[in-house]
Protein backbone atom coordinates (compact mmCIF):
# COMPACT_ATOMS: atom_id res chain seq x y z
CA UNK A 1 0.00 0.00 0.00
CA UNK A 2 2.88 2.51 0.65
CA UNK A 3 3.62 2.14 -3.07
CA UNK A 4 -0.13 3.51 -4.25
CA UNK A 5 0.51 6.42 -2.03
CA UNK A 6 4.04 7.05 -3.91
CA UNK A 7 2.83 6.75 -7.02
CA UNK A 8 -0.23 8.88 -6.07
CA UNK A 9 2.11 11.15 -4.80
CA UNK A 10 4.35 11.60 -8.09
CA UNK A 11 1.51 11.61 -10.30
CA UNK A 12 0.25 14.75 -8.43
CA UNK A 13 3.43 16.45 -8.99
CA UNK A 14 3.62 15.80 -12.21
CA UNK A 15 -0.06 17.25 -13.01
CA UNK A 16 1.44 20.17 -10.68
CA UNK A 17 4.24 20.61 -12.49
CA UNK A 18 2.29 20.21 -15.94
CA UNK A 19 0.48 23.58 -14.76
CA UNK A 20 3.84 25.57 -14.55
CA UNK A 21 5.49 24.25 -17.25
CA UNK A 22 3.44 24.79 -20.99
CA UNK A 23 5.71 23.44 -23.11
CA UNK A 24 6.68 19.73 -21.20
CA UNK A 25 2.91 19.98 -20.34
CA UNK A 26 1.64 16.54 -22.74
CA UNK A 27 4.87 14.67 -21.48
CA UNK A 28 3.70 15.66 -17.77
CA UNK A 29 0.34 14.66 -18.29
CA UNK A 30 1.59 11.05 -19.86
CA UNK A 31 3.73 10.40 -16.53
CA UNK A 32 0.67 11.25 -13.99
CA UNK A 33 -1.38 9.18 -16.39
CA UNK A 34 1.62 6.13 -15.78
CA UNK A 35 2.10 6.51 -12.12
CA UNK A 36 -2.09 6.88 -11.66
CA UNK A 37 -2.11 3.14 -13.82
CA UNK A 38 0.93 1.91 -11.78
CA UNK A 39 -1.30 2.43 -8.75
CA UNK A 40 -4.32 0.84 -9.81
CA UNK A 41 -2.30 -2.35 -10.56
CA UNK A 42 -0.56 -2.13 -7.16
CA UNK A 43 -4.25 -2.00 -5.79
CA UNK A 44 -5.60 -4.27 -7.62
CA UNK A 45 -2.85 -6.84 -6.63
CA UNK A 46 -3.34 -6.16 -3.24
CA UNK A 47 -7.02 -6.81 -2.97
CA UNK A 48 -6.48 -9.92 -4.90
CA UNK A 49 -4.34 -11.27 -2.93
CA UNK A 50 -6.61 -10.41 0.33
CA UNK A 51 -9.25 -12.60 -1.67
CA UNK A 52 -7.41 -15.42 -2.92
CA UNK A 53 -5.95 -15.53 1.23
CA UNK A 54 -9.90 -15.29 2.37
CA UNK A 55 -11.12 -17.72 -0.09
CA UNK A 56 -8.56 -20.17 1.36
CA UNK A 57 -10.30 -19.58 4.26
CA UNK A 58 -13.44 -20.30 3.28
CA UNK A 59 -12.82 -23.50 1.19
CA UNK A 60 -11.47 -25.39 4.25
CA UNK A 61 -14.77 -26.93 5.70
CA UNK A 62 -15.91 -26.89 9.05
CA UNK A 63 -15.02 -29.82 11.17
CA UNK A 64 -17.95 -30.87 13.39
CA UNK A 65 -17.66 -33.01 16.85
CA UNK A 66 -19.88 -35.63 16.84
CA UNK A 67 -20.88 -36.53 20.24
CA UNK A 68 -21.26 -39.66 21.27
CA UNK A 69 -23.56 -41.17 23.17
CA UNK A 70 -22.22 -43.03 26.93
Amino acid sequence: MENVRRYRALASLCRQQAAYRPLQNWELLGQAEHFEHLAEVELKAHFNACNVQRDEDAAAPPTWDTPVAA
